[in-house]
């Protein structure tokens, strides 16, 4: 299997990032993240791009920063909450799981998503209303998140610790070690 070891895929405030790192960190691994590849390859942030260019034009910086990472990164690879809106990236991460790699889906529960995310003005989706914002985004990618997911990981009510115990447990046999 060429790519990453890990793709981690989920909603915003499922704990991509801080449960990606802390596996890369267990494993010896870099960690890398396609949001902040975009934002390193555009030089401006994610949610700049959004209110300047719109959601389409970050869409499809995305959608090329998902097959990047998927071809160079042997990693812990987490992607953008939306990442898995675009059809050609979910047909990556399909791909990926049927050549034996683990794609986790860090599923989170309203209730904990809505309390991580707080106010947060890094997150363009969620900054008008927060609450139902996230609630419809949890209801309509739930579905996409499960036809790429070769695993899932509830993190809802969970410690970190906790979750990259079941991520590293769901790794084939001396991944990465």
């Amino acid at each position: 299997m060429t790519g990453p070891l890990l793709v981690l895929v989920g909603p915003p405030a499922s704990g991509k990032t801080t449960v990606g790192t802390a596996v890369a960190a267990a494993l010896g691994l870099p960690f890398r993240d396609t949001d902040a590849d975009v934002e390193a390859r555009t030089g401006t942030s994610v949610a700049d791009l959004f209110v300047t260019h719109g959601e389409q034009h970050f869409r499809d910086l995305e959608e090329q920063a998902v097959a990047r990472a998927l071809a160079e990164h042997d990693g812990v690879l987490a992607l953008g909450g939306g990442a898995v809106l675009s059809a050609a990236s979910r047909a990556l991460l399909v791909a990926h799981g049927r050549a034996g790699g683990t794609v986790v889906h860090l599923d989170v529960d309203l209730p904990s998503a809505a309390k991580r995310a707080g106010l947060s003005r890094d997150r363009p989706l969620l900054a008008v209303n927060p609450r139902a914002m996230l609630r419809t985004l949890l209801e309509q990618r739930a579905p996409l998140y499960a036809e790429v997911a070769t695993v899932v990981v509830p993190t809802g009510g969970r410690t970190p610790d906790d979750v990259v115990a079941d991520v590293l447990a769901a790794l084939p046999a001396g991944a990465g070690r």
